[in-house]
């Protein structure tokens, strides 16, 4: 039997007593990606937080490699897991060979995964483009082999080629055996690199399915964006 690498079992989580998302049911296996779609506000983030361990439950459970985990970010760092936020996590007056090495894996590790970065490495992180930023970030990430990356808007602001470039990327580690959890606004990137998907709406699981089926279901999961959009204006 298969173990799920992270599962939410009826989690809410939000900020104080304010659950942002409720009830959710969501399962990451290994070698595999799961993109979390939806409209800004629908809870991505706050989603990612919690299976993190970076923000408290209201309720529910998180279960990774098949126990139930109370344990905070850094534990379940030590356990394998790697979160990626919105933010590009450089050090922005480093050398891009100073922050991998702070990374705590091996150069030539994180080479193997983003070979673009070898003719950066003297080069401050903040003279760097968003999408080499964003490279450095992921390679220290995937040279850890993680058994769960956590991705939040990995491709925000950047251009097509280098958001292929990153996917294919994570693509690369799924196959490899880490389970990951892909958050996205974008639709046909997330369906491009994804095997399954689900797409929150209001803090709850709209629809979810794989991606094969979620690609002729593409105008259904837009109606899901348009309606929060036209609920944020009416507000």
């Amino acid at each position: 039997m298969h173990v799920p690498a992270i599962e939410a079992r009826d989690v809410s989580a939000g900020y104080g007593p304010i659950a942002v998302v409720q009830d959710l049911c969501l399962t990451v296996m290994p070698g595999e990606i799961v993109a979390l779609l939806g409209a800004n506000g629908a809870g991505k983030t706050t989603t990612v937080r919690a299976l993190a361990g970076d923000l408290d439950l209201l309720a529910g459970d998180v279960w990774i490699a098949g126990k139930r985990s109370t344990a905070p970010l850094h534990r379940r760092a030590r356990r394998g897991l790697r979160l990626i936020t919105e933010d590009r996590s450089v050090f922005m007056g480093l050398s891009v060979a100073d922050n991998l090495r702070l990374g705590g894996q091996e150069r030539s590790r994180c080479l193997e995964v983003f070979p673009e970065l070898e003719g950066l490495l003297h080069r401050k992180a903040a003279l760097l483009s968003g999408g080499e930023q964003q490279m450095l970030t992921l390679a220290r990430a995937l040279a850890a082999e993680p058994k769960i990356l956590l991705a939040d808007e990995l491709s925000l602001g950047l251009a097509p080629l280098v958001i292929e470039r990153l996917l294919s990327a994570l693509r690369m580690a799924a196959d490899r055996g880490t389970g990951v959890l892909l958050v996205e606004q974008h639709i046909r990137n997330a369906l491009g690199v994804a095997d399954r998907a689900y797409v929150l709406s209001h803090g709850r699981v709209a629809i979810e399915g794989t991606t094969a089926d979620l690609a002729t279901r593409i105008d259904e999961i837009e109606d899901t964006y348009l309606a929060a959009a036209e609920l944020a204006a009416a507000d």
